[in-house]
């Protein structure tokens, strides 16, 4: 065995090790990358809305007072903007997902992961737009005049 040869899985840590301190992790900030993390934050903020959303379901079958009063709440501006939040967040997810399941199974999916990711990202500021609109124009009109 050579002196100055190294083994395959050596020359992988190495070059690992040097990229990490380089940059101060594996990551260099690639969309690609940030979908990734987007999906599964999208993912887990929806997950976490749903077991919500079935627990003050749930509650009308306890106290249907108490499920009133936790409607009501709901009816808030702020709630309203997570609402918002809410669509975006169950959008992209569904689109990203979309994109993940052209790339895994579609044979030209990997060649075209980039542009389909930034298709994605325009397709979802597309929808969003007039969508926070609508969502949001009867809060801004109570809180700004000319209510219901």
């Amino acid at each position: 065995m050579s002196t100055t040869a190294s083994t395959a899985p050596e020359a992988g840590a190495s070059d690992r090790a040097g990229a990490s301190r380089r940059s101060g992790t594996f990551y260099r900030g690639d969309p690609g990358m940030w979908s990734w993390v987007a999906h599964r934050v999208t993912g887990v903020l929806t997950f976490f809305f749903l077991f919500v959303h079935v627990l003050d379901t749930a509650l009308v079958r306890v106290s249907p007072n108490a499920y009133d009063e936790v409607i009501e709440t709901y009816k808030t501006p702020f709630v309203n903007l997570l609402e918002v939040g809410l669509v975006g967040a169950v959008l992209y997810h569904a689109l990203n997902g979309i994109r993940v399941i052209l790339v895994d199974f579609w044979e030209k999916g990997p060649k075209y992961q980039r542009p389909m990711l930034w298709t994605t990202l325009g397709i979802w500021v597309l929808v969003m737009i007039p969508g926070t609109y609508f969502m949001l124009a009867r809060t801004v009109s109570e809180m700004f005049g000319g209510g219901h």
